[in-house]
């Protein structure tokens, strides 16, 4: 869909939406399954050890706390916790928050009977933490060289952790925990949800790193266009990567799952966010978004039109 820009490339990178649910992602390393598997159970030994008081933001629907607790490497995440002011929570969520961090829980949620954990992941908002950069540009790269070690795996393991420690405050919400997550925590959302059952039904808002060589490939803005740039000097990114595509994991995911990929969007590239949505092997649906990442006509209507259907989607739940 064209808008007036001042990019120097375009945005929708000239898919149409036949092209778009055309995309596959890439191969996946012959260890995939066994690199996350080992990581996973590691975040599932940890003790969470969470932290609660009373938080000075206030909100008619949810009371709001303060959440810290521990993630793997005894990294401390810090968030919110918002629980129901009316009656008892019937389902649970984990949200994951975009590049750009966040400062205040997020209020346009899709159930009033839901608590919802929002952390900030390891190095951002409220998480941050020499040596890791809170800039998006220099926290995508950072360890990238390392499978192991790199920031993402982190990323993921605070969502597991997180799940943790809402299953540990809230015990009889498990098998209704659902996830939402947008841009960057989408793509890290399709990570964690291809190895989580705990995670019921998700939905992933504009995912990032979906189909790293594309993502490599095709020019934009923000985190993309850092790791552009470094490629050439640092050639064990690319391997790198390969375990941590959002399209190659979501191969793995077995949950319904919602997603809004956007047909124009400067910072993640559509084929990418779409090759995650195709890759979803079994029940998903789609919201296709005119845009992402940018301000455009209607966009107030698209929101609200994808609360409602994010409101039924986790009925079930």
């Amino acid at each position: 869909m064209p808008f007036a820009h001042g990019f120097p490339f375009d945005p929708s990178y000239g898919y149409g939406l036949d092209a778009l649910l055309a995309v596959e992602p890439p191969p996946e390393p012959a260890d995939l399954g066994a690199f996350w598997r080992t990581r996973y159970a590691r975040a599932l030994e940890v003790e969470p050890n969470p932290r609660l008081r009373i938080s000075g933001e206030t909100h008619p629907r949810f009371r709001v706390h303060n959440l810290e607790y521990d993630s793997t490497d005894g990294f401390p995440i810090r968030g919110w916790l918002l629980t129901p002011r009316v009656g008892s929570p019937r389902r649970g969520f984990v949200l994951g928050h975009g590049y750009g961090g966040i400062e205040v829980p997020p209020y346009d949620l899709p159930r009033d009977d839901g608590v919802y954990l929002v952390p900030c992941f390891r190095g951002l908002g409220r998480s941050q933490r020499p040596p890791i950069s809170a800039d998006p540009d220099w926290h995508v790269l950072h360890d990238i060289d390392s499978r192991d070690n790199y920031i993402l795996g982190g990323c993921v393991d605070d969502v597991w952790v997180g799940v943790s420690t809402l299953l540990l405050l809230f015990p009889e919400l498990a098998g209704h925990v659902g996830y939402l997550g947008i841009s960057f925590g989408g793509g890290i959302g399709a990570m964690a949800m291809a190895w989580d059952a705990r995670i019921a039904r998700g939905h992933l808002n504009v995912p990032s790193f979906g189909h790293q060589p594309l993502r490599l490939a095709l020019p934009s803005i923000g985190s993309a266009a850092a790791v552009q740039r470094c490629v050439g000097a640092r050639s064990r990114i690319s391997d790198t990567l390969a375990y941590y595509d959002a399209a190659v994991a979501a191969r793995s995911i077995r949950q319904p799952m919602h997603v809004a990929a956007a047909r124009f969007d400067p910072a993640v590239a559509p084929p990418g966010q779409f090759a995650v949505y195709n890759a979803i092997p079994g029940d998903k649906r789609l919201f296709v978004l005119d845009a992402g990442h940018f301000d455009y006509p209607g966009r107030a209507r698209q929101t609200h039109d994808l609360l409602a259907e994010l409101w039924a989607f986790f009925a079930p739940l």
